[in-house]
């Protein structure tokens, strides 16, 4: 009997052992969980339906559960369909022994569909305007997406559900403006928060990727956090375009790469407002080269007509309304490379930045002040200051370095359109081209300006303003002010200086309205500058003890020495009326004078124009300026070799148009009653014959001017009676 019933319970258990393997590996197929799962879903949306084939079981013996699988399934709604790969639950055994079960859970893992069709199914269960918005931007794509659900005991999703997939080579325009392609992703979905995983994307064909992002409901907000990076991007002309144009509308890039990592975080609300933006960036700019729009080429002499960046690290860093930029590398826009560095901080409306610009085996010149660098020197600019939008700009220092030599500003302010308002101090110790030393500082004391110093090479300030094409005033003044000069020695130029320079200028509307200065040449000899503003116009007035410095600087007059110098000037609705007296003075070169004298076979006097010079006792111009027009009324010279008369007009860079009188001292006596003294020695063996002298004719352009020259017998009356009155003054 112990036999027996031994042997039926092994009997028992092999079979139920043999029926639990064969329910945990093969399973069978039944139809009896299809109505459950029909149910939940229409409990999802009473328009879904289900088309769901046999329902394959296995026993999981562990757990004490069953696991339910279909192959196959569709769900359609509104005449859209969706493939379901596979669609599994899980049953507790005993409620399905009961038949008193329900699904407390759901897994569908759907098959590759279209992107825009799926989108095209969810707007028929709960349509919104994102997903229309979205349906219509989608060209392209397709998704792939395991979702698992868990029900309550009333068949409701708890909230504890989880979507899983990716997203594949998928396109999408937004806007208009902006197209996404090839765009993929794995994708993390629950309840609180969207996981974005190894995307990569072409954003208006710039190549971007992303290891993660991560989204987060808060309350009605979202908030959202990952990374960006790119490796050696090369933009195009159109990404150019796109990326820098509206942030710089007037730069023109021509080549952008770059490397970049960028790690950022947002919040975004049901409206798409933004706000709580975060960004930090680490930029590697490997070339970028844009049009050189600035007209430094007097500064830069070797200047190129574009400007790289090179090799520059720029760290981005942005939080709310504050924002840091910092970077340095090397920049050319001369034939070598220079080093630079910079920092940009911004808060709310106020910009602070610093910037440092290393100049090593490049040329830099200051016309200006007869500046040059050393070939082999280092060079070091700097710059600190802050500005707001829309106001003024305050340079709080600038600095230059260059050995001994040094230059440097404080607190400069300038307006919006970068008009200088003021500035509280300059400060310029160095050696110039002419290796003479400047040492003066310009300090201001309630808008008056002192210019006080030991020493001042004004040579090329003075070069500037004779070789000035008009009377434009300056241009970078915003307000009026007072200048007090005081200097012990200001170099004319290398051999000529003046002492004690001491006066005032006071500046108005950009323009010297009234000065007053006065200077020492050597054996006390003066220099004298005035100018008086009022309503008849501004008179200038300029007297030097040595005319030298001065005069010997105009091109077409060579040798000259000697003489003081006197010039008045009466400026009225722009048009300047001057007169310039120079007396007592020595010519040993001229070269227009010279071919006069060739040509009127006055020998003699041209022979002794290039050996030891021709004296002159008196030289009068009285003219006008009008723009780029002078209109010379008189000329007169004259001397005990020769004098001239002369009258024309002069337009700058286009034409000259000169006609006069030249007469040899010999006629001259003779037209005075006094007996010739020079003979032979002023005329040569082929003058005379009766001749009193040659008129002329200059005309044609400034470097290629012809000359015509014709004998006279009988002398104008307004040259006899100018000789005569020149005569009778002295």
């Amino acid at each position: 009997m112990k036999k027996i019933i031994l042997r039926i319970s092994i009997i028992i258990f092999l079979t139920i052992m043999l029926s639990v393997l064969y329910l945990s590996t093969v399973g069978i197929e039944t139809s009896k969980l299809n109505n459950q799962i029909g149910k939940v879903v229409n409990n999802l949306n009473e328009d879904l339906e289900i088309d769901l084939k046999k329902i394959k079981i296995l026993l999981d013996p562990i757990s004490f559960k069953i696991n339910a699988k279909t192959i196959g399934t569709k769900i359609k709604n509104r005449g859209k369909v969706i493939e379901i790969e596979t669609v599994r639950t899980e049953i507790s055994i005993k409620s399905f022994i009961k038949n008193e079960f329900s699904l407390s859970n759901l897994q569908l893992s759907t098959k590759s569909l279209e992107l825009k069709n799926f989108i095209s199914f969810l707007r028929t269960i709960k349509d919104s305007p994102q997903l229309y918005l979205l349906e219509k931007s989608v060209k392209k794509g397709y998704l792939i997406a395991d979702i698992k659900i868990e029900f309550d005991k009333k068949g409701k999703i708890q909230k504890n559900f989880e979507i899983n997939g990716f997203i594949k080579n998928t396109k999408l325009n937004l806007l208009r403006k902006y197209t996404i392609e090839k765009l993929n992703f794995t994708f993390d979905i629950n309840n609180q928060s969207y996981k974005i995983s190894n995307s990569n994307l072409l954003f208006n064909k710039i190549p971007l990727n992303s290891k993660t992002i991560l989204i987060k409901k808060i309350n009605q907000d979202y908030s959202i956090a990952g990374d960006v990076e790119n490796e050696s991007l090369d933009f195009k002309n159109d990404s150019i375009d796109f990326i820098v144009k509206k942030i710089f509308p007037k730069i023109n890039i021509k080549v952008l790469n770059l490397n970049s990592k960028n790690i950022f975080s947002f919040k975004i609300n049901k409206n798409f407002n933004f706000n709580d933006l975060k960004i930090l960036s680490e930029i590697k700019l490997n070339n970028l080269i844009f049009n050189n729009n600035l007209k430094l080429d007097n500064i830069f002499p070797d200047i190129k007509e574009e400007i790289s960046f090179l090799k520059n690290k720029i760290t981005i860093n942005y939080d709310k309304e504050k924002l840091s930029v910092k970077g340095e590398g090397d920049i050319l826009f001369q034939n070598e490379k220079d080093k630079i560095s910079y920092s940009i901080d911004k808060q709310k409306e106020k910009y602070n930045f610093k910037s440092s610009l290393s100049i090593n085996k490049n040329p830099l010149i200051v016309e200006l002040l007869n500046y040059e660098k050393k070939d082999d020197s280092q060079a070091l600019f700097r710059v600190n200051g802050n500005y707001s939008t829309n106001e003024k700009m305050l340079i709080k220092s600038i600095s230059f370095t260059e050995n001994k030599n040094q230059i440097k500003l404080k607190n400069l302010l300038l307006d919006k359109n970068f008009n200088v308002q003021k500035f509280e101090k300059v400060q310029l110790n160095f050696y110039d081209k002419d290796e003479l030393k400047n040492q003066f500082d310009i300090i201001n004391k309630k808008n008056n300006y002192f210019f006080t110093g030991t020493n001042l090479n004004a040579n090329k300030l003075i070069e500037s303003l004779i070789d000035s094409r008009n009377d434009k005033k300056l241009s970078f003044f915003d307000n009026n002010f007072d200048i007090n000069l005081k200097l012990e020695n200001v170099f004319l130029d290398t051999k000529n200086k003046v002492r004690n320079l001491k006066g005032k200028l006071n500046i108005k509307d950009n323009e010297i309205f009234n000065a007053d200065l006065s200077a020492l040449f050597s054996q006390n000899r003066n220099l004298k500058f005035t100018i008086n503003s009022n309503q008849e116009g501004k008179v200038t007035t300029l007297f030097l003890g040595n005319a030298e410095p001065i005069v010997k600087r105009y091109k077409f007059i060579k040798g000259f020495e000697g003489g003081t110098l006197d010039y008045f000037s009466l400026k009225k609705n722009n048009i300047n009326k001057s007169t310039l007296r120079i007396y007592d003075f020595k010519l040993k070169e001229l070269p227009l004078l010279t071919k006069l004298l060739t040509l009127a076979s006055l020998q003699g006097i041209a022979d002794i124009l290039s050996g030891e010079g021709i004296r002159f006792k008196e030289f009068e111009m009285n003219f006008e300026n009008e723009n780029n027009l002078m209109t010379i009324n008189e000329i007169y010279a004259i001397g005990p070799a020769i004098s001239v008369l002369m009258e024309g007009y002069i337009e700058k860079n286009k034409i000259i148009s000169l006609r006069g009188t030249l007469v040899p001292a010999t006629t001259l006596n003779k037209v005075i009653g006094s007996i010739p003294f020079l003979g032979n020695i002023l005329v040569g063996s082929k003058s005379g014959e009766g001749v009193f002298g040659v008129s002329f004719k200059i005309k044609g352009p400034p470097k290629n001017p012809e000359t015509t020259v014709n004998p006279i017998k009988t002398l104008t009356p307004r040259f006899v009676t100018r000789t005569l009155e020149k005569i009778k003054k002295n």
